[in-house]
């Protein structure tokens, strides 16, 4: 078996790695970090299911094995400012129409399904997580997508939509197989990081009904932005504050619950509220494609 010096976003780096990443600072002696990096994606063919660059990740990867003593990277030649704090940051939008809206859910139809990923409903959609969802707004890593949903011109609730996260034991138990495989394949799962219905709309089988529509157009829309379709939904409950009723009337299924451990707290202490795993299957042999299968 190959000796593994480093493991970095799924890759397996051994000896022979290192070897190509020398060659490769070594033969452009006058490259930054990041056309390095660049060069390095080029060479090992290193792309996301889209065909972009993983330039960053592989950013990343370099500046991990030069902290580790494996390379020796060139001297930074600028400081750019932090991009991740200035996405934290939420823009300031005109006050919304907070008068309360009941009734039932024929009553507030048409409802319209906005799909506002790089449109200038963003800070609308920024803004009300950040001010009524309890985690509050954080911009999405990875793949994602966000979703206004209005009633007529007023917004009645929020859905996001990212990356699934790459250690998850109950989705590996859930899919069978190895878990190595499923997780070559976690570009084919997304996680709903926020649903938000607006606290004064009170509004019976609302979350289920939008639940649903989003499952049928979510394939499509991420084909739309990352070149390939989806073929499982999750979600995470907190069960200190949600039963999961919504996603059990939209058909989705609870495949268990966390030990409330998160991924930094010790083995057996409890760091976190106990949370169930819910997941939607939007093809009938989502299993063969996670786990690299064709039909």
């Amino acid at each position: 078996m190959a000796e593994i010096l480093l493991r970095y976003r799924g890759r397996s780096i051994g000896p022979e790695e290192i070897s190509s990443v020398r060659q490769l600072i070594a033969e452009h002696p006058r490259a930054s970090r990041r056309r390095l990096s660049v060069l390095l994606c080029q060479a090992w063919n290193w792309v996301q299911p889209n065909g972009v660059p993983r330039d960053m990740v592989c950013r990343g990867l370099l500046l991990a094995l030069h902290r580790a003593g494996h390379i020796q990277l060139p001297a930074r030649r600028c400081h750019p400012p932090n991009n991740a704090i200035a996405h934290r940051r939420v823009v300031a939008v005109e006050p919304v129409d907070a008068t309360p809206i009941e009734g039932s859910l024929r009553a507030l139809e048409p409802l319209e399904i906005r799909l506002v990923r790089r449109t200038d409903g963003e800070r609308l959609f920024a803004h009300l997580l950040n001010r009524y969802h309890y985690l509050g707004y954080r911009r999405p890593v990875g793949g994602h997508l966000k979703y206004l949903v209005l009633a007529g011109a007023r917004p009645v609730a929020c859905l996001g939509w990212c990356s699934a996260p790459r250690q998850l034991g109950l989705r590996d138990e859930f899919i069978g197989g190895a878990k190595e495989q499923s997780r070559r394949n976690l570009h084919l799962i997304a996680y709903n990081t926020r649903f938000l219905i607006l606290p004064w709309v009170r509004v019976p089988h609302l979350a289920s009904h939008l639940l649903g529509r989003i499952a049928r157009r979510m394939g499509a829309d991420w084909e739309q932005f990352y070149g390939h379709r989806i073929c499982l939904l999750e979600s995470f409950v907190d069960t200190e504050r949600f039963r999961g009723a919504c996603y059990q009337a939209a058909n989705w299924i609870c495949v268990g619950q966390s030990g409330g451990r998160g991924t930094k707290a010790p083995t057996g202490a409890r760091a976190c509220s106990i949370k169930q795993l819910w997941v939607y299957p939007l093809s009938p042999n989502f299993r063969r494609h996670l786990l690299g299968s064709h039909e």
